[in-house]
């Protein structure tokens, strides 16, 4: 299949199949004399396995290492995959707690503020990012 099949059967735009194949994740199993590439079945298993990588969250690096298992399964342990996933769901906790900090953070600057139509020389969002009056995690 041509690159713009493989586009409309994994739902994958065709200049992120290149960029793809540019970072080494998705080669065409062939190229034609014209240059054209040409995919077959497991090129689009594999489109669809980066596909479902990436709506979980994993880095383009993340999701080379686990195609990595995928493509040489012999050769790898059930244990790398669960790694790469316990990194990932880490890294989630911690964007979640930084996140939650800032969501706390602007409904106290919001909570202090008239919200008036009175000019902003005396608005207490600017006011209190003016002069250094958030307090950031860790303090």
């Amino acid at each position: 299949m041509k690159i713009g099949d493989l586009e409309k059967q994994s739902g994958i735009s065709a200049y992120t199949l290149r960029y793809y194949e540019k970072e080494g994740l998705l080669m065409p199993s062939k190229r034609g004399e014209n240059n054209y590439r040409h995919y077959s079945q497991d090129d689009l298993i594999t489109a669809k396995f980066i596909k479902r990588s990436k709506a979980c969250g994993f880095s383009l690096s993340e999701t080379a290492s686990l195609l990595a298992i995928k493509t040489d399964k012999s050769q790898h342990v059930c244990a790398e995959a669960k790694s790469i996933t316990h990194s990932k769901i880490q890294e989630i906790e911690e964007q979640i707690q930084r996140l939650q900090h800032m969501q706390e953070t602007l409904i106290q600057l919001e909570k202090y503020c008239c919200g008036g139509q009175e000019s902003a020389e005396f608005c207490s969002i600017i006011s209190a990012l003016e002069q250094d009056q958030i307090i950031e995690k860790g303090e």
